[in-house]
Parts: C-alpha cells; structure tokens; sequence
C-alpha cells in the first residue's frame, strides 16, 4: 500500500509568501487565506526565518486519541480525516496537538486538519514542503 506524508523539507528556505496557505484554502474550496491547513509564521523577522505549522501524520495521533465522539481517523495510506456527523465540536482535538497543526472552523466549529493532498507542496516555490510517497509493504 502507498503511504503518502507531508514534510517540511527545508524550512530555511521559506521567504513567508503564503502560497501553500493560499493552495490549501482554494483546495477546500475558500478564498484568500479563508480555511488553510496550513501556517506559516514568522519566527522573528526576516533574519530568523518562518515556522511551518501542517499535520506530522504522528504514528499514535493525540488528536484522534482525545477525540471523544471518534470523528477524527487515523487514515492507513496517511493523514487524518475528519467525519464531520460525528464531530461535537468539543475542540479537544485542538488542544490535543502538540504542534499546534489542528485548525479551526469557527463558523461548522470543526477542526481542520491537513488531508495531505500536496497542493501545498506544489505551489510552495523554493521546495520548502515536499509530498512523499513510500510503500509500507501492505501495512
């Protein structure tokens, strides 16, 4: 089976232009900077360079383990889905990530995770991002 994961490859290269947050609200069908995925941020000026906040695809997911409604899967070929019936709107899962890559819906008052589709990657000009596909061997 194919696994696919988002990484940040080179994070000293990123001038903080925001496509990859641009790409990612136009894939889940927003304009602007309206329900990125994804977070660039400033470490302190141009001379400290950008922090890149997207999901990790953790092994043992906290955000899923403290999902109490299960909405959120751990998917096998990677990334984490979102079955928004089953989200309360708790925000658990928010607290839950330790680097902070779970967004926020204020207006369904859901989560937005990255489904680690690549269209960041694509349009991230100096190859800050990169999208991986390994075969697990059916795992």
């Amino acid at each position: 089976m194919m696994k696919i994961k988002l990484s940040v490859q080179n994070p000293q290269l990123c001038v903080g232009c925001q496509l990859c947050m641009y790409a990612c609200s136009r894939r889940s069908g927003s304009g602007g900077l309206g329900q990125p995925a994804i977070s660039v941020r400033s470490s302190g000026g141009m001379s400290k360079g950008f922090t890149i906040i997207v999901c990790r695809c953790c092994e043992e997911p906290p955000c899923v383990e403290a999902c109490p409604a299960g909405a959120l899967v751990q998917v096998k070929t990677g990334g984490i889905r979102l079955q928004k019936d089953k989200c309360t709107g708790c925000g658990l899962c928010r607290d839950a990530c330790i680097i902070g890559a779970v967004f926020w819906d204020p207006v369904a008052c859901q989560p937005d995770i990255c489904v680690q589709c690549g269209q960041c990657a694509l349009f991230c000009p100096h190859d800050v991002l990169v999208l991986s596909k390994s075969d697990e061997g059916g795992t």
